[in-house]
């Protein structure tokens, strides 16, 4: 894993939703149906970003689609937002899902469609990030709004894939209760970087929660590096405690967020 190069290649897909970056050829697009958010990302036919856009949302429960509708109006406004950007229209894409809820495939696939997009690839969460970390061997967790999902690499291929509840949904609900606030502002202090160093002593138990789900799921004798995605992983020093509770190296890239969305638009067939 070329830390380096990755960290560069992720600032720049975070700019491309700021800033729209001038396509080589035809274009890709990633959509991530969260727990917490949906994003879609645009990259042009080289895998360069584009342009990004995302938006909270409760439309998603672990990961399976609880309200169509509102699902496909926000996937419409994003994609309207895009090709408003690019002057271009938007016309594929990939979509991904947890693994274990590959019984839900078609209803994500039915929300690209109604908002105009053909779906040209399907595929695990950790494994489109891995189409951004390039590991041969190693683990992958990718930290959700709903769940926790671990993809197991060997030789530069998914050998075994596991996912359970657990994420930042149970991060916002533990400081909620902590504060006695409602979950949206309990949300907002989860993001706010400022607070991070107050809230990790909080949020050390579902951390440690999350550490179990890889502890069950890993033999330490032949996984020696973890590598983090997903937005709960924005958390200050949450890898660390990961580390801690699984005796095996963690490493997280600054801004594990946008990996999965923007592994999702690189698999995306034209």
């Amino acid at each position: 894993m070329d830390l380096n190069s990755i960290e560069s290649y992720m600032r720049k897909v975070s700019e491309s939703e700021h800033t729209t970056f001038k396509p080589e050829g035809r274009l890709k697009c990633g959509l991530d149906l969260g727990t917490a958010y949906i994003v879609m990302v645009v990259l042009d036919e080289y895998d360069n970003p584009v342009a990004c856009e995302k938006r909270a949302a409760s439309v998603l429960r672990d990961g399976v689609v609880v309200d169509f509708k509102g699902s496909r109006d926000i996937v419409k406004e994003l994609k309207a937002k895009l090709e408003e950007r690019l002057g271009r229209e938007i016309t594929q894409c990939a979509i991904a899902m947890p693994a274990g809820t590959e019984s839900s495939t078609r209803t994500h696939a039915y929300v690209a469609e109604g908002a105009g997009m053909e779906v040209t690839a399907v595929l695990d969460e950790p494994s489109a990030a891995n189409a951004v970390y390039h590991i041969e061997d190693g683990v992958i967790v990718d930290v959700g709004g709903g769940t926790t999902g671990l993809a197991i690499i060997k030789n530069g291929e998914v050998v075994d894939i596991y996912d359970e509840p657990t994420g930042g949904t149970h991060l916002s609900l533990v400081l909620s209760g902590n504060y006695h606030i409602p979950f949206e502002e309990a949300e907002k202090i989860k993001m706010d970087y400022s607070k991070h160093a107050e809230i990790l002593p909080i949020l050390k138990p579902v951390i440690e929660k999350i550490a179990t789900i890889i502890k069950k799921n890993v033999n330490p004798d032949e996984i020696d590096t973890i590598y983090l995605c997903g937005g709960t992983c924005c958390l200050t020093g949450m890898e660390k405690i990961i580390e801690k509770e699984t005796g095996i190296r963690t490493i997280k890239p600054e801004d594990p967020f946008l990996v999965t969305p923007a592994g999702i638009a690189m698999n995306c067939k034209l």
